[in-house]
């Protein structure tokens, strides 16, 4: 359900949704070697992918457009739903069914002593996730934003995983210009600048905007001749499994009190949804700019290890102070399976 949310914890530009009919369905052959610049959308068996930086005058373009100065200013910007301009909208949840992926139950309530990792701490424990997870730039409709992403086990070694919105504006248009930079600290790159090659939604997302399936995968380009996954490392993605208690968020939240500069966290129980979804909450005052990030559960803190169990998505006009990841389910898996092939 898309009209029950207040914002994606990115956003995208109001207004900036297309039909769904403009999502072109070609044979996968012909995606696979688009012309340069051409980003040709495929419909595929339980996936919608689209081309992105496919050839090295793409990559060299997209590198060359991410000046330091276009990173400083790119925001995230809330994002009207339902053709509605402007502010946060909505009041309340409203009720309505759930989408079909299953989920398990008998989740935790959120305890007490979890509330003091709600607010959203810098995280300086290094360790895996602090190479790994990273900042997203991307433009939509001409204006640049940001996200965050986190990079996955993956048998091609360049595989990112993301929130569906980073990718694609619902039934709306596709990101271009997209970049993963993993450990971003204060305008630095320390394990280089990736671009997209190769972008993966759920159908769910891209025909409906469906907030239970709000993630994506991403497969990059090289950065010199380096994977990303060898120069930061990665997290296996576990699927049908409801997060657990703990599970730790991470993220570049870049609005409010935060200017994404730096990568933090929340940590606590998570509880389902009751608004409609198949999401699970958890309590964190992270804002936009964090959507994306990994929700881990089993994280060490003192190696920086975990287990992606769903990623940051969205929060509701009710309370901002508790946000949502996606259930990754059968749908999920058929999106990573496909990435992480290419």
């Amino acid at each position: 359900m898309t009209s029950s949310v207040v914002f994606r914890l990115v956003g995208a530009l109001a207004g900036a949704a297309l039909a769904v009919a403009g999502v072109v369905a070609v044979p996968a052959a012909a995606a696979d070697t688009p012309s340069a610049g051409a980003a040709a959308a495929a419909r595929e068996s339980g996936v919608v992918r689209q081309a992105a930086a496919v050839d090295a005058d793409d990559h060299r373009r997209v590198l060359d457009y991410w000046t330091r100065e276009r990173m400083a200013a790119a925001v995230p910007l809330v994002r009207a739903l339902d053709g509605v301009a402007g502010g946060l909208l909505g009041t309340a949840r409203p009720g309505g069914q759930a989408a079909a992926d299953t989920r398990p139950g008998g989740q935790v309530a959120v305890p007490q002593a979890a509330a003091a990792s709600s607010t959203g701490e810098r995280w300086s424990g290094g360790g895996r996730v602090a190479k790994t997870t990273g900042r997203v730039f991307l433009t939509l409709d001409g204006r640049d934003f940001t996200c965050s992403a986190a990079v996955v086990s993956a048998q091609n070694r360049d595989t990112v995983i993301t929130a569906g919105h980073c990718l694609k504006d619902g039934t709306g248009g596709w990101a271009d210009n997209w970049t993963f930079v993993p450990g971003y600290a204060d305008g630095e790159s320390p394990y280089g600048r990736y671009t997209a090659r190769q972008m993966f939604v759920a159908p769910q997302w891209a025909d409906k905007a469906d907030d239970s399936y709000d993630f994506g995968m991403a497969v990059l380009n090289r950065s010199g001749d380096h994977h990303v996954q060898d120069r930061t490392g990665a997290h296996p993605v576990s699927f049908g499994t409801a997060p657990g208690d703990p599970t730790y968020a991470f993220g570049y939240p870049a609005t409010g009190r935060f200017d994404g500069s730096r990568l933090h966290y929340c940590a606590g129980a998570t509880t389902p949804d009751d608004g409609g979804t198949t999401a699970s909450g958890m309590a964190c005052t992270m804002t936009e700019g964090s959507s994306g990030g990994p929700w881990l559960a089993d994280f060490d803190p003192a190696s920086g290890k975990g287990t992606v169990v769903s990623v940051i998505s969205f929060k509701y006009a009710d309370d901002t102070r508790t946000q949502y990841g996606p259930f990754l389910g059968d749908a999920a898996r058929r999106v990573f399976d496909r990435a992480a092939s290419f």
